[in-house]
């Protein structure tokens, strides 16, 4: 037995570090990253010149030392031996999450524009006036008090809503289309500013609803690194729900072999083409 980590009385051998990471729920995380990093070595293999330059690198070792709170000698040095680090390997940590920001701008930076008018309808947000009540009458009567004229919105919704509304004179938002309950949103996104709607039975409540201004969603950065990042999600949870199924199956096959074997097979399904890489094709194919 080959001993890979020693804590306490403990000895754990490198064979049996698999199902711990797995028993302690921390093999997907681990897997993941392995598969963030074969991605992105993959891409920078592509390129001509290094994805980072030295300015950059500069910038980002600057920033992780402030974040991590690094500033001297003595806490870089207790940092490593913390975290049972090589300077080699602070270094690839220091410059990984801009690596990573530069992998996602070159890989689906060329899909935002479209991608965003796919999901623009619910990032468009809303400010709209509300009041719930589960009392058909006490909710026709509103309407109508409403519609006349006889009272405010504002000061119906204070006294009658019985949701948190109440307490903002029955204003909502902005909020996305995508936040409010589906019939709810669907009413919102075909008004006018003004519009009111007459009581109107979502779930358990009765609902009476006006549009006070729709708010479009601008393509500014904040948006763009939101959208950069629910595609990176989406490919990421792919490709972990494929990797973990087949980890899965390794241990399924022969769950009387030694670790070692499945920990073997595993790194070479890593490094041998069962990962799909960013265009839906095996590494090997």
């Amino acid at each position: 037995m080959t001993v890979a980590l020693t804590i306490g009385d403990r000895k754990i051998s490198a064979e049996a570090l698999m199902p711990l990471l797995s028993g302690y729920g921390m093999l997907p995380n681990l897997v993941q990253e392995l598969i963030v990093d074969q991605a992105i070595a993959q891409w920078e293999a592509t390129l001509k010149e290094p994805a980072i330059n030295e300015e950059e690198a500069k910038a980002a070792r600057s920033q992780f030392l402030a974040q991590n709170r690094i500033d001297s000698d003595d806490a870089y040095q207790a940092w490593l031996t913390r975290h049972a680090m090589t300077p080699q390997q602070f270094e690839a940590l220091a410059l990984r999450s801009l690596r990573l920001e530069k992998f996602k701008v070159a890989t689906w930076g060329p899909k935002l524009e479209s991608y965003f008018l796919s999901r623009k309808a619910s990032l468009d947000k809303v400010i709209y006036s509300l009041i719930r009540t589960k009392d058909v009458g006490i909710a026709q009567e509103l309407y109508f008090r409403i519609q006349d004229g006889e009272q405010s919105f504002a000061e119906l919704a204070r006294q009658y809503s019985q949701g948190q509304e109440a307490q903002t004179d029955g204003l909502i938002g902005p909020v996305e289309l995508s936040v409010p309950h589906p019939t709810l949103a669907k009413m919102l996104s075909v008004s006018q500013p003004g519009q009111l709607w007459p009581p109107t039975r979502i779930s358990d409540w009765m609902v009476i609803v006006r549009l006070e201004r729709y708010v479009p969603v601008q393509m500014d950065d904040n948006t763009r690194q939101r959208l950069l990042n629910e595609l990176f999600t989406s490919w990421l949870n792919e490709q972990l729900t494929a990797v973990t199924a087949a980890i899965a199956k390794l241990f399924g096959e022969e769950p009387e072999q030694q670790v070692g074997d499945e920990l073997n097979r595993f790194k070479q399904l890593m490094e041998a083409g069962e990962i799909a890489t960013v265009e839906g094709q095996s590494k090997g194919s």
